[in-house]
């Protein structure tokens, strides 16, 4: 007893005494305090690609491969991105029909937007790509319509028709009309590049080049007076309105050569 009162007046034991009183508390606050935002956003991540894999191996696997590294019924999506999902499942292109045509066309949709979620978070863990775009990179308070008007007759009038109707391809594919389509998918079209289209990543078209021809396919959707003279030929591009030129063009030779070589018969005959 002498031996351990003799301790107690140490001059270090208090400091002892403190230091155990601050591990003890430090221990009971990591053992149960909340984890850090950091930690909840990593472990409902790691719970987004897990519900994702289960999505995937019901509703992908058959034809992108166990592990989306693609088959001869599907390419591979790794490094394809979460936006390059979101685009697909999001506008029912995906899961496609069993008897597929020269292209997949839009469907109804089949998953809910959480779903959706689950199943890109999966994808872009296989490998990097784009990711879905915020609502800050296709807004359109700042755009300017009449540039991204410039921009689309340069880069997509091409398939799309100024108007974005759509037009025909070749082998049976198409561009798809534009009208009703959602500003976050026109954006991710143009980021991914699917199926025909060309990829127009930021290298090629700026965040507000994007934000810019969303701005104009907004202005003219619906819009009457894109068309001023009355009806057109549809907007189905090139071969349709090549082929009306064509017909026309050469009936109207055709007429004209029947009437030259009438007239030049009859003045014979005279």
């Amino acid at each position: 007893m002498k031996k351990l009162s003799a301790r107690r007046r140490h001059p270090l034991a208090a400091l002892v005494v403190l230091l155990l009183a601050l591990a003890c508390t430090g221990g009971l606050y990591a053992a149960f305090a909340p984890a850090s935002k950091a930690q909840a956003d990593e472990t409902a991540q790691s719970l987004a690609i897990d519900e994702g894999k289960k999505l995937f191996a019901v509703g992908c696997a058959s034809c992108h491969g166990t592990k989306g590294q693609g088959s001869s019924d599907g390419p591979s999506l790794v490094g394809v991105g979460a936006a390059a999902v979101d685009f697909q499942v999001g506008t029912g292109r995906m899961p496609a029909a069993t008897s597929q045509g020269a292209q997949v066309p839009r469907k109804k949709v089949i998953y809910t937007q959480a779903q959706i979620d689950q199943m890109a978070a999966y994808i872009a863990s296989l490998g990097a790509g784009p990711n879905v775009p915020t609502d800050a990179e296709y807004g359109t308070q700042d755009a300017d319509i009449a540039k991204g008007g410039e921009l689309f007759r340069t880069n997509c009038a091409q398939c799309h028709t100024t108007g974005g109707k759509g037009g025909a391809l070749t082998h049976g594919k198409f561009a798809p009309p534009l009208d009703g389509v959602s500003p976050k998918h026109i954006y991710e079209a143009m980021q991914t590049g699917p199926q025909n289209m060309p990829s127009f990543p930021d290298t090629t078209l700026t965040e507000q080049n994007k934000k810019d021809i969303i701005a104009y396919l907004n202005a003219i959707d619906g819009d009457e007076t894109v068309n001023p003279g009355g009806l057109d030929l549809g907007g189905l591009g090139p071969v349709s309105e090549g082929l009306f030129a064509w017909i026309f063009g050469l009936g109207a030779l055709i007429a004209v050569a029947v009437w030259v070589a009438a007239r030049t018969a009859k003045a014979k005959k005279s």
